[in-house]
């Protein structure tokens, strides 16, 4: 399913972050059943590489090292699924308190 970059484009980045978590979450939640974890990555890329289009400096940069710890627990040497998911959680969190 493709993104609609104009509409995610205009949610503000604890929504479009919390909204990544959500597919961070999935992709560790089902780490052993290969099909839904694959799924779970390609949309999170995909959200990561939508997210990335609408900032610069700081914000992108955060961005860029989320997505690559994220991916290193896939396809690299990061074992702390617990860490990863801590982080991005506490974006979900905020996206849902409105802060």
């Amino acid at each position: 399913m493709e993104i609609n970059r104009q509409k995610w484009a205009k949610l503000s980045f604890l929504e479009q972050m919390g909204n990544i978590s959500s597919e961070v979450g999935r992709a560790i939640n089902s780490r052993n059943d290969v099909t839904r974890r694959d799924g779970a990555i390609m949309r999170a890329i995909d959200l990561f590489d939508a997210t990335t289009s609408n900032y610069r400096g700081l914000r992108l940069r955060e961005i860029l090292r989320a997505k690559t710890e994220f991916l290193e627990l896939f396809y690299g040497n990061l074992t702390d699924y617990s860490g990863v998911e801590k982080y991005f959680s506490q974006f979900a969190i905020a996206a849902r308190n409105g802060r």
